[in-house]
């Protein structure tokens, strides 16, 4: 991204004056899976923000960070939550208004025809 959009434009990513601002008063405390970095304010540490690695969308912080950035845990999610277990899956963003996002069958872009209906409904009628 060029100079004028970083200055002006929070939704492409966080803004130069964002950048500045995390380095003179945050501390960087951690990294997620996805490459966001996590900050803490030096003199009040209940105040925490993230830069993300890409579009801004608060569905790309992984569970255990959305609870750190909360105040719900008060340590890093490494030292506060137990490892994850086999079955967990990975958190996904949310995917609506993209092409991987779930379309019904006759939807107009699923591509595909809408089920005929098997005759089993019966419309209410008033008396």
């Amino acid at each position: 991204m060029g100079f004028w959009s970083k200055t002006f434009t929070w939704w492409n990513g966080a803004t130069v004056g964002t950048a500045l601002w995390s380095r003179r008063f945050g501390t960087e405390v951690g990294k997620d899976d996805a490459g966001n970095v996590y900050y803490q304010d030096a003199k009040r540490p209940w105040r925490r923000w993230v830069i993300y690695n890409g579009s801004n969308d608060g569905s790309r912080v992984p569970p255990n960070w959305q609870a750190w950035l909360r105040g719900t845990i008060e340590d890093l999610p490494d030292k506060a939550l137990p490892p994850a277990r086999k079955f967990q899956q990975k958190p996904t963003p949310n995917l609506t208004g993209t092409m991987e996002a779930f379309r019904p069958d006759g939807a107009l872009g699923s591509g595909r025809i809408r089920p005929a209906s098997t005759g089993d409904y019966e419309p209410w009628i008033p008396e």
